[in-house]
């Protein structure tokens, strides 16, 4: 149930991100930018979103040791590629494709010995 909860945690973190990158129309270069981003739904709505991420990982995490989480919460990697793709139209190359996969069977490997 550990490993669940984790990867939830970790699905909302990743879709947090990807409503940052949704919120950001122009580059960062000054104070008031960041300012802006305030008023912007996507980046406060995926603020939310993380904070309540990180309050699930914290529930996880109170259950398991932190070498088990921690890896298992690493699959934002995998959820941030898969979803760069359908939703923000990024390519993703073989070498990236190949780096996804063995952080797939990394975290693989961990779950399996928290069984």
């Amino acid at each position: 149930m550990v490993i669940f909860i984790t990867l939830v945690a970790a699905l909302m973190a990743s879709a947090a991100q990807v409503m940052y990158k949704k919120g950001l129309t122009t580059k960062l270069r000054k104070m008031s930018d960041f300012v802006k981003l305030l008023k912007n739904k996507l980046v406060v709505g995926g603020l939310i979103l993380y904070i309540i991420a990180l309050l699930v990982y914290l529930y996880a995490l109170s259950s398991t040791a932190l070498s088990v989480a921690y890896p298992i919460f690493a699959s934002t990697f995998i959820f941030i590629t898969i979803i760069s793709v359908f939703m923000l139209g990024e390519k993703i190359t073989l070498k990236r494709a190949l780096g996804t996969i063995l952080i797939f069977i990394g975290i693989f490997i961990i779950a399996l010995s928290a069984l």
